[in-house]
């Protein structure tokens, strides 16, 4: 299920990047909202086939958030804070992901107070995505995309064009396989691998294990926005991607040969998320070395480009 749910979200990228540049965040992004809680409702029927459809249906409309919120960013706000707001978009999903996990698992856990039955949980989910959706329709403004200006009457030929653009840019492929490159060490390397490596390989328990690799995640929720926001400060790009790189590659070799006591606890994890908050910044450089009219193309390009990247060298790393 996880894996088919990332092979569509890949994918999916390159759809809404597309549908943004065409018709606008108005009216893509409620509906992509919706199309996630549509799939949280289909989740919650408990049948293998409801648990792989609805997850399949969460990626299509999930790939939304991330995509749809770029595109508002290098649309309505000042280019000096584009990183920025980039950063702080990838720092709030996380934070989604971290906060959001402790209270699913005390409204289902068996033992708890509230002992609710999964199923419901997620209807609730469904139904939190419906008004969501409908709160987005209201509140986002009422633009209708470059379709008029640039991408002309709808056609092949016409849906190809952006990324003719876009794939004909060689600096479109070195930010599309820096921020993967970036991302690898942590969500493969710690996340995929840390706590295993340290329970079997240092002998430590589980739960420190699981715990100590838990830091990857608050590491972004910090490194996202903040190095974002160094490289909008200082109006470069290179210096701060760079130094992540350079700071996660000296984390990443503490983590390998650095006993296990040596650095205070939870350190070594949460310097590698932060580092590898880097990543963030070829989101920004993506569409800042693609003309305007392609900026949502430009963001899908680029979460497909890093999927795949994160995709490709998985087999390898666990290999």
């Amino acid at each position: 299920m996880i894996a088919s749910y990332y092979i569509v979200y890949a994918l999916a990228a390159l759809a809404v990047g597309v549908l943004l540049d065409r018709y606008g965040a108005h009216a893509t992004m409620p509906v992509g909202i919706a199309v996630t809680s549509v799939g949280c409702l289909i989740f919650a029927q408990g049948s293998m086939a409801a648990g792989i459809g609805g997850y399949v249906i969460q990626a299509l409309g999930a790939i939304c958030a991330f995509v749809g919120s770029s595109y508002v960013a290098a649309r309505y706000l000042p280019a000096r804070t584009l990183a920025l707001f980039v950063g702080l978009t990838q720092c709030l999903g996380m934070a989604g992901a971290a906060f959001g996990s402790k209270p699913t698992r005390i409204l289902i856990d068996p033992a708890g107070s509230f002992h609710l039955p999964w199923q419901t949980v997620w209807l609730g989910f469904g139904v939190i995505g419906v008004c969501l959706a409908i709160a987005t329709w209201f509140v986002m403004p009422r633009d209708s995309g470059d379709s008029s200006a640039h991408h002309g009457h709808l056609s092949a030929e016409n849906l190809l064009k952006p990324f003719k653009i876009i794939f004909g840019n060689p600096q479109s492929w070195y930010a599309g396989i820096i921020g993967g490159l970036l991302f690898v060490p942590t969500t493969i390397g710690a996340l995929g691998w840390g706590a295993s490596m340290l329970n079997k390989g240092e002998h430590v328990s589980m739960a420190f294990a699981a715990s100590d690799v838990s830091m990857v995640p608050i590491g972004w929720v910090i490194g996202c926005p903040l190095l974002g926001w160094i490289s909008d400060k200082i109006g470069r790009r290179k210096p701060v991607l760079i130094g992540g790189a350079f700071v996660l590659l000296a984390a990443a070799l503490c983590a390998l040969y650095v006993p296990v006591g040596v650095m205070p606890r939870y350190s070594v994890a949460l310097v590698m998320g932060i580092a590898s908050g880097a990543a963030m910044i070829p989101f920004s450089s993506m569409k800042e070395v693609n003309p305007p009219e392609v900026k949502g193309t430009a963001a899908g390009v680029m979460n497909f480009l890093v999927f795949g990247t994160t995709g490709v060298l998985s087999p390898m790393v666990s290999a």
